[in-house]
């Protein structure tokens, strides 16, 4: 049976997850063939099977599984003839380790500097929802919290330091191949991306041309989700 991939959807169908991503990502890099689900905010209820409302999720035959790492470790396992998503057990460990780290000190530090620009990607029947959540969650209009992103933009550039000191000197963090610590961070640069005009790294940053690679890897799958303009 195919897998069945539940993924956040935004207006015109734009897909801008972060963790949404890192999915897609690992299930391009495996070469698995998926069924998309689309949830919006406001469909939470698609997700009551999983005991959960948060995306991503997967169906593969019997099982769900939630979270993103939790995927990549399911897809890993379930699909050891696939090209591997972290090489050995070293290198899961190192994937684990920047998860976290990814997770706890720069993805958010990626929200405050596009949060007003997403408002404009969700789905008109998710604006008020969005709005008001994200609004409750940072305790001021959006359009403030952005407000003076010029300032913030250097904390989340610094805190890109461990990647960039990596792929200033080879194409992936897994060296000449990409692996799942690469996936990671592509994500909530992909959020951005899709759902932002606002530069997060400079044209002469490393960062920058990893992104790039990546976004070409496995015929385009991250360049087909076109860049907010």
């Amino acid at each position: 049976m195919a897998i069945t991939f539940y993924d956040l959807c935004g207006r015109d169908a734009k897909r801008f997850s972060p963790y949404g991503w890192r999915t897609r990502m690992a299930l391009a890099h495996k070469g698995l063939d998926y069924g998309l689900e689309p949830v919006k905010f406001t469909e939470k209820h698609k997700l009551e099977f999983s005991g959960q409302n948060l995306v991503p999720v997967i169906r593969d035959g019997d099982r769900v599984v939630n979270d993103s790492w939790a995927i990549a470790e399911y897809l890993e396992d379930s699909y050891p003839d696939r090209p591997s998503l972290f090489g050995d057990a070293a290198g899961r460990g190192m994937a684990k380790a920047i998860n976290g780290f990814v997770n706890t000190t720069v993805q958010p530090l990626v929200g405050p500097l596009i949060i007003a620009d997403i408002l404009d990607c969700v789905d008109p029947a998710d604006r008020d929802y969005f709005a008001d959540s994200r609004r409750q969650r940072f305790g001021r209009p959006l359009d403030e919290v952005q407000a003076d992103r010029d300032q913030k933009v250097e904390g989340f550039r610094k805190a890109l330091e461990p990647y960039r000191v990596v792929v200033a000197g080879q194409p992936f963090v897994g060296g000449s191949a990409p692996t799942y610590a690469d996936y990671v961070l592509f994500g909530p640069l992909q959020w951005a991306r899709c759902t932002s005009a606002y530069g997060l790294v400079t044209a002469d940053d490393p960062i920058h041309a990893w992104f790039e690679r990546l976004l070409d890897l496995h015929g385009g799958v991250g360049r087909s989700e076109p860049a907010a303009a």
